[in-house]
């Protein structure tokens, strides 16, 4: 588990996908203080298990799966990526709880300064933005972001100077893809007011969406009867 406050930026020495696996080999220096072979390290977001270790960095393994949901295939040697370690027992939440799972990928289509701060509009699919709400979290590529707008089709950010000179994201330019990973809360609440049917082996995607509207829509066609009962 990580927290989205990234402790370095590193540099991809080299990334070789052959097919949908891989590895990548990771140059840096903070995020190797106290790592060992197994320890997860998260790199653009990406929860990347450690699988060697030299003096000037690490490599770890990539699935199928990685290459699938995230943005990874489209970096090269030489790229700067956002490192942090898994959150200690005894850390701080700086920043909110952040999985390392990638949800999907986005792309910029706006930077734009305003003052001392600088707007990032990220256009993201339907299904990565029905978790996003205003003033929520949110994970670009590895880093903790408070959402200032969204809509259908785009969300918008403000980065303070800190986060522009200790991450890679002001390095990004209009149709660059980034790593997005929904607050991980939105998602296991809606699951878990979700009837258990609609989880159930073969069930219809169609029905199960009609069975959750009915359920949400009595539920608060009931709670309102409640409510007017107790004298509100």
């Amino acid at each position: 588990m990580f927290t989205g406050i990234v402790e370095e930026t590193g540099t991809i020495k080299y990334i070789r996908l052959a097919g949908m696996s891989g590895n990548i080999a990771i140059r840096a220096r903070t995020v190797l203080e106290d790592a060992g072979i197994g320890d997860s390290i998260a790199v653009n977001g990406i929860c990347l298990t450690v699988v060697s270790i030299q003096p000037d960095g690490f490599t770890a393994d990539v699935m199928a799966e990685t290459i699938r949901r995230s943005a990874l295939s489209s970096c090269s040697p030489g790229d700067q990526v956002n490192l942090e370690r898994a959150m200690a027992a005894d850390g701080r939440f700086g920043g909110h709880i952040v999985a390392g799972h990638i949800d999907g990928v986005g792309t910029i289509r706006s930077v734009v300064p305003e003052a001392n701060a600088v707007w990032i509009t990220i256009g993201a699919p339907p299904h990565i933005l029905r978790y996003i709400v205003e003033k929520g979290s949110v994970a670009v590529d590895g880093i903790s972001l408070t959402v200032a707008y969204v809509d259908g089709k785009v969300f918008k950010v403000s980065i303070i100077p800190h986060t522009a000179a200790e991450t890679t994201l002001l390095s990004k330019k209009a149709g660059d893809l980034v790593n997005l990973e929904n607050d991980i809360m939105g998602k296991y609440i809606e699951k878990l007011m979700s009837p258990p049917e609609a989880y159930s082996e073969g069930s219809d995607p169609g029905s199960r969406a009609a069975e959750k509207k009915s359920r949400v829509e009595s539920t608060v066609s009931y709670t309102m009867e409640e409510l007017r009962d107790m004298g509100f």
